[in-house]
């Protein structure tokens, strides 16, 4: 007769999972609160005690920690030496360990958690039995997740046992299993103990890629076991080819920015910089808004929005050759507009709004930089005005526009704006005054196109880092820009001030700076 050891802390499925085994001949041995839950569900359950002749003691820390348990799931069944010297000490074999082990990283969540409670939250005899039976996978099947419970009965009622096959899988689980549970462990007393910080990462395959930033490199894309909004490892793709790893960084960067807005939005964005964004009284205005902000940069581009995408909006962007199209749903019409575009990749986006801090991680060579990731942003407010001109109410809006957009493009940053909408984006320049010259030049080049001149629009200028000189602000007075959201904080701040009270511009200082690198 087969014997399965069951010992767990998750008890989903336990009691089903046993009942099975039972029926197929096998004989259960369990541990404290499982022998019991097994009981009380009317199954014949053999005490742990009875099998090692010893009972639990120190308060159940001791349990499993006996050859009789060890030998029985580490002997081998191929060599006589191992069978004669089990039948030496009245040792059986344990043909499957089913064990989850105590929750540890619940308990350590817990707010104002004690580290006593957290020390008996360690599992020891838990660990030792997977990695035991782990090591034995020829001979022994190893389950520590319940969702693995249908695929086993599954196949000893096919095979008589589980396959090779499985085991060795089943194997490879439970020591991922334990190397998680204890880098949890060692992260936690390492930060009781005061020692350094260590950093371990845990991240699955979600897809290998055809190639990286160019096709001589390799590349993968991993994805974090944490389930987050705005993340594209939990996108559902509804259309088109794979991802690629220029299209997962783009995607990303445009998500980023959606999540700063609330009322409909809509960004166009290439090489992680956007290329048009607005908001809009629905996504079809929002869309129109973005696109018309600059048509010749958005080719190619990825397309982002916080609404559903219906069939009007759908008509509208199918004519323009774009890589992705993101919204948190489209309706089925929309869907069948932008499907017949087959290379079209269409991701459906939780958008669900979660200001949680996030760490970011960046490699570099031999390294790893890590941050909280730039997610809080400061509102901009009459108050923060340090000219002699004071903001107009309409302008507040465009202000705030531009401090969200622009916190999202790469240093030095400028954007300009009007009406809730990117008239330019200056971006990665290597000084300040270049980016304020290319997005000042488009937005010039936009209104030429309308028929209107930039100078009597009155457009806002948003800057990611201080003015170090005052050459910002007399350009963006030569284009008739009427107020300018900055952090301040430069040892200059009184020379663009200055400048800006000559010119009657409005400027505002954030106090927050949003470098992006």
């Amino acid at each position: 007769m087969k014997r399965a050891l069951f010992s767990v802390s998750d008890k989903t499925g336990v009691v089903e999972f046993a009942s099975q085994l039972v029926a197929l001949g096998w004989e259960i041995i369990a541990t404290g609160g499982t022998m019991k839950l097994l009981q009380d569900a009317g199954l014949n359950t053999i005490n742990i005690s009875e099998i090692t002749g010893f009972p639990e003691i120190c308060d159940g820390r001791v349990k499993t920690l006996h050859p009789k348990v060890h030998g029985g799931l580490l002997g081998r069944r191929d060599l006589d030496s191992h069978k004669a010297q089990l039948k030496e000490n009245g040792i059986e074999f344990i043909d499957m360990v089913c064990v989850n082990l105590y929750p540890f990283k619940q308990t350590i969540s817990k707010p104002d958690v004690k580290m006593e409670d957290a020390i008996e939250n360690i599992d020891i005899g838990g660990p030792s039995m997977l990695r035991s039976a782990a090591k034995n996978w020829n001979a022994v099947t190893v389950v520590c997740n319940p969702d693995n419970y249908p695929l086993i009965i599954d196949e000893i009622k096919a095979n008589g046992d589980t396959t090779p096959e499985t085991r060795l899988k089943l194997s490879a689980e439970a020591y991922t299993h334990t190397a998680e549970y204890d880098m949890m462990i060692a992260t936690y007393m390492r930060k009781q103990a005061g020692l350094n910080e260590k950093l371990f990462l845990e991240y699955d395959l979600k897809q290998s890629l055809r190639y990286g930033e160019n096709p001589h490199q390799g590349a993968k894309f991993f994805a974090s076991s944490e389930k987050v909004p705005f993340s594209l490892a939990t996108a559902e793709q509804l259309n088109g080819k794979e991802l690629s790893y220029n299209n997962i960084q783009d995607a990303n960067a445009a998500l980023n920015i959606v999540r700063e807005f609330d009322a409909p939005f809509c960004v166009g964005l290439k090489h992680m910089n956007p290329c048009g964004a607005a908001m809009g009284k629905d996504v079809v205005d929002a869309w129109t808004k973005t696109y018309e902000a600059d048509k010749v940069s958005i080719f190619g581009g990825i397309v982002a929005t916080n609404c559903e995408i219906n069939k009007e909006a759908a008509e509208l962007m199918k004519p323009i050759f774009l890589e992705i199209i993101m919204a948190p749903s489209f309706t089925p019409e929309a869907l069948e507009v932008l499907c017949t575009k087959k290379n079209l990749r269409l991701l459906k986006v939780d958008m669900t709004k979660d200001n949680t801090p996030r760490t970011q991680y960046v490699s570099v060579n031999g390294g790893m930089l890590v941050q909280n990731q730039d997610i809080d942003t400061v509102e901009v407010k009459p108050e923060m005005c340090v000219t002699k001109a004071q903001p107009c109410e309409g302008c507040m809006s465009d202000l705030n526009f531009a401090w969200r957009i622009v916190k999202h493009i790469k240093s030095n940053a400028i954007v300009v704006v009007k009406d809730g909408v990117t008239m330019g984006v200056g971006a990665g320049q290597m000084n300040r005054i270049g980016s304020a010259e290319i997005a000042l030049k488009q937005a010039e080049a936009t209104c030429r196109e309308r028929g209107v001149d930039v100078k009597e629009i009155g457009l806002v200028m948003g800057s990611d880092a201080f003015f170090p000189f005052d050459d910002c602000v007399t350009l963006a007075d030569s284009y008739g820009v009427k107020a300018i959201a900055q952090p301040g904080g430069s040892v200059r701040d009184e020379d663009s001030i200055r400048k800006a009270d000559e010119c009657g511009i409005v400027m505002l200082f954030t106090g927050e700076r949003h470098f992006k690198h």
